[in-house]
């Protein structure tokens, strides 16, 4: 089962084995990780699941879609390159490994 690391912005670090095909979202949602907020339950339309995901990671993600892209342009927090909603990743056994940063507030 892949690993996926969530970093607060303190650098407080929370690892959690996550079924293939959950998404990085619910993972978090489910064993409370704050700082996912999730406000429309994971349908790419409030950006309040913002994440950092490094760009070495970037060719195992899907690519960002137009409702993504439109909603990062939302976050409270800046966006960057790295910006992804965590709703849109689907955890694969590729992601085995993976460390998301959260940002300082999602509202």
């Amino acid at each position: 089962m892949p690993t996926i690391t969530y970093v607060q912005p303190d650098g407080t670090k929370q690892e959690l084995d996550v079924p293939a095909g959950k998404r990085i979202m619910q993972a978090a949602i489910g064993a409370g990780i704050d700082g996912i907020v999730a406000e429309c339950g994971g349908q790419a339309m409030c950006a309040t699941c913002h994440v950092y995901v490094d760009s070495a990671w970037a060719d195992r993600l899907p690519p960002v879609g137009d409702d993504e892209d439109e909603m990062l342009e939302d976050t409270v927090c800046e966006r960057t390159s790295e910006s992804r909603l965590s709703c849109q990743l689907p955890v694969t056994d590729e992601l085995d490994g993976l460390t998301v940063r959260l940002p300082e507030t999602q509202v």
